[in-house]
């Protein structure tokens, strides 16, 4: 089986829960046969969801983007991913929901009349990084995004990440950062910023990249850090030049990416604007 789940490991399936090697959907499911489905992936530290509202919020926001009903309200979302939350093996585990538009047959247009949406959640283990990987960072290398136009919406059909983060292990990296136009987007699955001269820049939030969980809350660690943010258009040359780079995701937190395109990034060592923002997140997960 998956490392950290097994086949007794319990997952639930459209109103039950059960063993996951007693877990079957139909394979003329419309997330198997068109990867039409939407997915969320949300940490939890010691059995507490972290972000809960900001996750399903944008759950919510991508199953409008789809038009794909379920008839779960924000309240039903919550209590699924708590109730995963509650049920899993490890006090730190992270929660995977994936809802597609159901089983019908095969054919390119939404069913008519609409079909029960499949609805699935399981439970993995949560291992947050190690203090040898927050000391000696990341190495990525660049590469053109080559997605479609709506990364802004969590789809499960991430052909295209796959693609990228194959790209980056060819490479001999951990990631990439990929641009559009010569601007930057994001990595095969996370959030890239920027510091230079101690401002902190991302991406502006638009349908180019998925607005990751946490970069709300990079925005709020910021100020909280007395650090001053910017959302604008980055260039290749910026990211050259840049004095940090960080990598954020659900799994990663925060990282230093210390290596692009086979040189040092800045001094080469994690930098002062990701030591406040490292210490300023895991008060945070404290806090909880």
């Amino acid at each position: 089986m998956i490392q950290g789940i097994s086949s007794d490991s319990l997952v639930y399936l459209n109103g039950e829960y059960l063993p996951l090697g007693q877990a079957k959907i139909s394979v003329l499911d419309r997330g198997f046969i068109f990867g039409d489905g939407i997915y969320e992936v949300v940490p939890a530290y010691k059995r507490k969801p972290f972000r809960l509202n900001e996750h399903v919020a944008r759950l919510e926001r991508s199953l409008k983007a789809i038009k794909l009903e379920t008839g779960k309200t924000t309240e039903d979302w919550k209590r699924l991913m708590t109730d995963m939350v509650n049920k899993a093996e490890t006090d730190d585990t992270f929660v995977y929901l994936q809802v597609t538009r159901g089983v019908a047959r095969r054919d390119h247009a939404f069913p008519e009349p609409p079909v029960e949406p499949t609805i699935f959640l399981m439970s993995s283990p949560f291992v947050r990084p190690s203090a040898e990987l927050r000391t000696n960072g990341l190495r990525v290398v660049s590469m053109p995004d080559e997605r479609w136009y709506h990364c802004d919406i969590k789809s499960v059909s991430l052909l295209g990440n796959i693609l990228a983060k194959e790209y980056a292990l060819a490479k001999g990296v951990d990631d990439v950062i990929q641009f559009r136009n010569g601007i930057m987007t994001e990595a095969s699955s996370a959030n890239i910023w920027l510091v230079k001269d101690g401002v902190l820049m991302a991406p502006q939030k638009n349908n180019l990249i998925l607005e990751g969980i946490r970069y709300g809350f990079m925005e709020q660690l910021a100020a909280q850090c007395a650090v001053s943010f910017k959302a604008k258009d980055i260039t290749e040359a910026e990211v050259a030049q840049a004095d940090e780079l960080l990598f954020t995701s659900a799994t990663k937190e925060v990282l230093p990416i210390l290596e692009y395109n086979g040189k040092p990034v800045g001094k080469g060592v994690a930098g002062p604007v990701y030591q406040k923002l490292r210490a300023a997140y895991d008060m945070e997960v404290e806090k909880l």
